[in-house]
């Protein structure tokens, strides 16, 4: 029997049940059996959320007696577990499992397999319905398919029968009036302030069984052809220009929108007797379980995509098509949304949308690389944040700090005017200082360059009168494609970036992919889960091991730079035998093109991140090889310290001012004395001004940091006596003092000079 043709035989007979007048509770024992029958199931019953617990309130196989007796906190034994996290259970044998709880009431210690779907309404589950089997064995798909099927009925059932608590629409509670803060993830970092708005309201499916399944299906087909015009229509209209990651992105979430696969699985559930935007969610709940049981944030983010098309195409089919931005916005407003994709966030008029707030999102997600690009700060992984809001609600929004606060009281709200307020009058100080060369006091010019990784990063470079961009991360535009970026389209954005930089130097570092930043159009023998991935098979190794990779990119910057001077730099270093190997590749695409009479580059100067710690005592190797050396703070430090630096417990426990880092970076700055090597600093550590005067006391004299981070370096710079400083880090490093922060800042207080 087909998935399909399982639910329909459910779907008919529960249909007969819903019409009847039997009351509640004969309903529910009529389905246990329907089910029980159809699947040829030992064991059928249901929970339902009563008073904060799963109760049992039907079965078939197990004792009768346990009905309205047998009662399982949210997150208790399997039943609890299903429902607490909303996922679905498919066991040969229950008892392996580590949440398993026998109840000895039920009578059930002679089952073995066990299967369990979640009853979920609004959003939220609501019960649990499971069946068993004596023998041992995994069910299959389609009778879990039909159980999940069955599970969207009986939710129906249960909101027109008072079986379950109460569930908030939206999450908006009428308790939460005074303020209120909620915690997330600062994904894009910026001050913002305005009116709480929801995204899109609830779509509340009043009927579930299709009358006429052939009208079903002409209604979905409608509704995709509508929703493929309106996507089309975003594409071409997309305000960041033809050819950069924007449009990369959109063309992915358009490559989803005419996914065949995608609507087979909806037709499927069609046929099986739902109605169109019972399909539609039916499909929508088994993508967010799948969700769940990806590990990989990459191909995560690709099912949001999926599912922001899901909500587009139920608006359509069901004719509630207003969102907050199809409505206009009226006010300043901070978006609230469970999740967010990057064309409905381009939907939204610019001048009112001050900032984002998502239940869920992470930092490679798309809609997070449009918002950076638009200015917008985010903020995710705020869990809850539907539950305390109201819309029209005002809303303080600070990325920087990873938090916001709701209705804010007056002492607050002031507060956070005020800096606001002092955060203005910085970067209209910061501004002025663009044309200024960063010289300290006593006329050593400090080289402050900027990070980069997407082509409308290089409007900064300007704006904040920056050197130049000390590391471009080319590995962006190979996470935001669905397929390898041809080398035509790498050659474009290359020469696109060298052409706004003008005679300012651009580093590119060659692509830094797998690992932790996972692609999904690597076959599963290239990109090897590794336990660790950030120190695993990634950047440079990757690289070397797939020279078509390495050998495309060479290419592409070396016909980019034709005429120009071209920096390259090979991220996660090692051993020199890796850089000669790198530098390799290049070279050959070099003859290359010189035999094919290219325009070939003015020069081209080779560079090593030096990120990993063995490089380091290997610098009298590998000085007379490069033209400079690029430290990279971030994973140096992770690396240093044995500190995952994406683990929030870890992230805050080890200081960038240690006594260890900085006598570790000291060596390498003393190593680069008397040689003809360019030394600096690319990560966040030179971007803070506390951190940045320890790395000139150091030795360092180039720093690559964020866009907004250069107007405040600068002003450090022009404020630091660098003996002074050198002398007193040697003082410090030679008997390190029992907190050097606090050291370091009272020393410069005692200066006048500016830190964070």
């Amino acid at each position: 029997m087909t998935a399909a043709a399982a639910a329909r035989s459910i779907l008919t007979q529960l249909h007969e049940v819903m019409a009847s007048r039997m009351h509640a509770q004969g309903k529910l024992d009529r389905v246990v059996e329907i089910i029980g029958e159809t699947l040829d199931s030992e064991v059928c019953s249901i929970y339902l959320l009563r008073d904060g617990m799963l109760e049992l309130f039907a079965t078939r196989g197990l004792n009768k007696s346990a009905v309205h007796v047998t009662r399982l906190a949210m997150g208790e034994g399997l039943t609890g577990t299903i429902a607490d996290q909303v996922e679905t259970l498919n066991l040969a044998e229950a008892k392996a499992h580590p949440d398993f709880q026998y109840r000895p009431e039920t009578g059930e210690d002679k089952f073995h397999s066990f299967a369990g779907v979640p009853i979920v309404y609004r959003e939220r589950s609501v019960g649990v319905l499971c069946v068993q089997h004596v023998e041992p064995r995994r069910y299959e798909d389609v009778e879990v398919e039909a159980l999940q099927t069955t599970a969207m009925v009986l939710s129906e059932l249960l909101s027109n029968n008072d079986l379950v608590d109460e569930v908030q629409s939206g999450g908006r509670g009428k308790q939460q009036t005074g303020p209120v803060t909620i915690t997330g993830l600062s994904l894009v970092k910026g001050l913002a302030s305005g009116l709480a708005t929801f995204h899109q309201p609830r779509i509340t499916i009043d009927h579930v069984m299709a009358d006429d399944i052939e009208a079903e299906r002409q209604r979905v087909y409608r509704a995709f052809d509508k929703m493929r015009d309106q996507i089309d229509g975003m594409t071409q209209q997309a305000e960041f220009g033809k050819g950069g990651e924007h449009d990369e992105v959109l063309q992915t979430y358009k490559m989803f929108a005419y996914d065949e696969g995608w609507s087979r699985r909806i037709n499927e559930a069609i046929d099986s007797g739902l109605t169109a935007e019972a399909a539609i969610e039916r499909v929508q709940q088994r993508t967010r379980m799948r969700m769940r049981e990806i590990d990989d944030p990459l191909l995560a983010d690709r099912m949001h995509d999926l599912e922001d098309l899901s909500n587009r195409l139920l608006r359509i089919v069901s004719g509630q098509l207003g969102t907050a931005a199809t409505q206009g916005l009226r006010r300043d407003t901070i978006l609230i949304a469970k999740n967010l994709g990057p064309a409905e966030l381009l939907e939204y008029d610019r001048r009112r949308l001050k900032g984002v707030i998502l239940e869920e999102g992470s930092l490679t997600a798309h809609v997070v690389i449009v918002a950076r690009a638009m200015g917008i700060p985010v903020l995710g992984r705020a869990r809850g944040i539907r539950s305390v809001v109201i819309e029209g609600d005002e809303i303080l929004l600070d990325g920087d700090a990873g938090c916001a606060t709701v209705r804010p009281g007056q002492t607050v709200a002031a507060a956070f005017d005020t800096r606001f307020a002092k955060t203005k009058e910085r970067q209209a100080a910061y501004a002025e200082m663009r044309d200024i060369e960063p010289f300290t006091r006593c006329g050593t010019r400090i080289q402050v360059m900027m990070n980069a990784g997407l082509r409308d990063d290089i409007s900064n470079l300007n704006l904040v009168g920056a050197d130049g961009i000390g590391l471009f991360r080319t590995e962006f535009q190979f996470l935001v494609s669905a397929t390898m970026p041809q080398r035509e389209k790498q050659l474009r954005l290359y020469r696109d970036v060298l052409d706004a930089a003008g005679d300012k130097p651009v580093i590119f570092r060659t692509v830094d992919i797998g690992g932790d930043k996972a692609v999904p159009y690597l076959k599963p023998g290239e990109a090897e889960l590794d336990e660790n991935p950030a120190m695993g098979w990634r950047a440079l190794r990757m690289a070397l091991e797939r020279q078509g990779l390495l050998k495309a990119q060479a290419r592409a910057l070396l016909e980019a730079a034709s005429g120009r001077s071209l920096y390259v730099m090979f991220p996660m270093v090692s051993e020199p035998w890796e850089f000669d190997a790198a530098k390799a590749v290049f070279e050959d695409q070099l003859a290359f093109l010189r035999k094919r009479k290219h325009v070939l580059p003015d020069r081209v100067e080779y560079g090593a991140m030096l990120e990993v710690p063995s490089l380091a005592e290997v610098l009298d190797l590998l000085i007379p090889r490069v033209s400079f050396i690029s430290v990279g703070t971030n994973d140096l430090t992770q690396f240093l310290f044995a500190a995952d630096r994406a683990n929030p417990k870890l992230a805050e426990r080890y200081d960038w001012l240690s006594p260890s880092i900085l006598r570790f970076l000291r060596r390498i700055a003393q190593a680069t004395v008397g040689q003809e090597v360019d030394l600096g600093v690319c990560g966040e550590m030179g971007g803070r001004q506390l951190e940045a005067l320890a790395l000139l006391g150091l030795g360092f004299r180039r720093l690559s940091i964020t866009p907004v981070s250069v107007g405040p370096i600068k002003e450090l710079v022009r404020q630091v006596d660098l003996s002074e400083i050198t002398e007193a880090m040697t003082a410090w490093l030679s008997s390190p003092p029992d907190n050097m922060r606090e050291t370091l800042k009272a020393w410069a207080d005692e200066r006048g000079i500016a830190t964070d």
